[in-house]
């Protein structure tokens, strides 16, 4: 799967608010109103990452879940990354 140009990424990012480009990954935060629902969350988000076999980076500080994306194996960002933030957003 090749790594989206800079102008595929800009369009893809257009359609997804709150998602951002940082460090070679697209990133976004998410507030939970609790602790627990925020690894309620998490978990919501490993099941569809075993489902895609796309296990995004995931950082977890009390009440917020800040996740990143990117296709390691190609070494950028990739439609597989879109599609998954897009099932991220959905399950929230």
């Amino acid at each position: 799967m090749p790594v989206l140009s800079s102008a595929q990424l800009d369009a893809a990012l257009a359609s997804m608010p709150g998602w951002s480009v940082e460090n070679g990954q697209i990133t976004k935060q998410f507030k939970a109103p609790s602790f627990h629902r925020a690894i309620g969350f998490v978990m919501q988000i490993a099941i569809l990452a075993d489902k895609a076999d796309h296990h995004p980076d995931i950082d977890i500080r009390y009440d917020t879940v800040t996740i990143a994306l990117a296709t390691h194996s190609e070494g950028g960002i990739t439609e597989k990354d879109i599609a998954m933030a897009q099932e991220i957003d959905s399950a929230l």
